[in-house]
């Protein structure tokens, strides 16, 4: 199975900037988007068009043109939900849940802490409840969380870690977050595969010619839960892919067969 993440930066916007060129070249099982930045209403006839094979589920924030996720799907789900059930943190459409019988597909788009930490400590509030909401899920079959989620965990993650140190998405505060989710129970698929590889990212500054450069940031994940990481074939980041500040990622499992 070949699933696929990529924060669009407006869906309406990357449609002209190479996009569907991406989306049928790669021939993904279940592509997954962030920031949509778009009501349904303003989906119109060419995304249609290029989506029509699939089963397509949004999930739009109350404040137009502003955050919103999308899940398109070769497989009808079992069910899904929108949010994690918090009424507080689901006005901004981070998050589309899609159950399979095999497992729970949580597609994410995690708040920034915003220039001077002024969201940091909503940011922490969310880090815990989605966390929570993670785990419940874990309990009931494995989960495969993907999406945008706005933090470089380790210094290998992003190209100047000295000078980032307090800025978001590299705050102390950020990665220790993450750190409590991979020990709840979940694994990075990307460093489970490729522990020590360097210059691996997946989003870069508009400014300062920082994607000529590779001045990137690794903040978009395929994250799975533990009992599966063994059924992980290929952890992909698809860097030549243009058209957004972020590039796609890009995950391979393998249902068919118990693990060893």
């Amino acid at each position: 199975m070949k699933l696929i993440s990529w924060n669009v930066n407006g869906l309406r916007a990357v449609i002209t900037k190479g996009f569907e060129d991406f989306f049928k070249e790669i021939q993904a099982d279940i592509f997954c988007i962030q920031e949509t930045k778009m009501q349904e209403d303003q989906i119109g006839d060419s995304i249609k068009e290029i989506v029509k094979e699939y089963h397509c589920y949004w999930n739009s924030a109350e404040k137009k043109g502003y955050s919103g996720t999308a899940v398109f799907s070769k497989i009808k789900p079992i069910n899904v939900t929108y949010g994690i059930g918090i009424e507080e943190h689901d006005k901004e459409g981070r998050v589309i849940t899609l159950e399979f019988p095999d497992f729970y597909l949580v597609n994410c788009y995690t708040p920034n802490s915003k220039r001077e930490l002024e969201r940091l400590d909503y940011r922490m509030q969310w880090e815990d409840a989605f966390r929570n909401y993670l785990v419940a899920l874990d309990k009931i079959k494995p989960v495969i969380i993907c999406g945008d989620l706005n933090v470089a965990h380790q210094e290998i993650d992003l190209k100047n870690p000295k000078t980032n140190r307090r800025n978001a998405g590299f705050t102390d505060e950020e990665r220790g977050k993450m750190t409590a989710l991979l020990n709840a129970g979940f694994t990075d698929t990307f460093r489970y595969l490729y522990p020590d590889k360097t210059e691996c990212y997946s989003w870069w500054s508009y400014l300062f010619h920082a994607r000529e450069k590779n001045a990137g940031w690794r903040i978009d994940y395929f994250i799975v839960s533990k009992s599966i990481e063994q059924k992980i074939k290929e952890s992909y980041i698809f860097s030549e892919v243009m058209g957004s500040d972020h590039c796609p990622v890009g995950l391979e499992i393998d249902f068919s067969t118990e693990s060893e």
